[in-house]
């Protein structure tokens, strides 16, 4: 037993007990939002995963415009394929030539 200013002392004073929980609790409070908070790490790993899969979608979207571009020039006024002309009037008007047989 421990004399404190003539009292004696069994168990630690409330305010310790309260200090030592409260440091707990935002202890806890902080990790737990460091890990899964809105900025926490679960989070992050999530955006990068996103931003990769979007970096892939770009890039499948800039090769589609690539192809489309092409196709675009090659149906110009001033470069005319007439091989993709045909092609198109084919596909997008159903058109055949006379001598074609269609085969259903």
């Amino acid at each position: 037993m421990r004399h404190v200013m003539g009292r004696p002392r069994k168990t630690p004073a409330l305010s310790v007990i309260v200090f030592f929980a409260v440091v707990f609790c935002l202890g806890g409070y902080f990790t737990f939002a460091s890990v899964q908070g809105d900025y926490g790490l679960f989070r992050r790993i999530q955006i990068e995963a996103e931003a990769q899969e979007l970096k892939a979608e770009a890039k499948e979207l800039r090769a589609e415009v690539e192809v489309l571009r092409n196709k675009t020039r090659r149906l110009s006024d001033d470069y005319l394929d007439l091989d993709l002309l045909d092609q198109q009037a084919r596909e997008v008007l159903g058109m055949v030539r006379s001598d074609e047989v269609i085969l259903r």
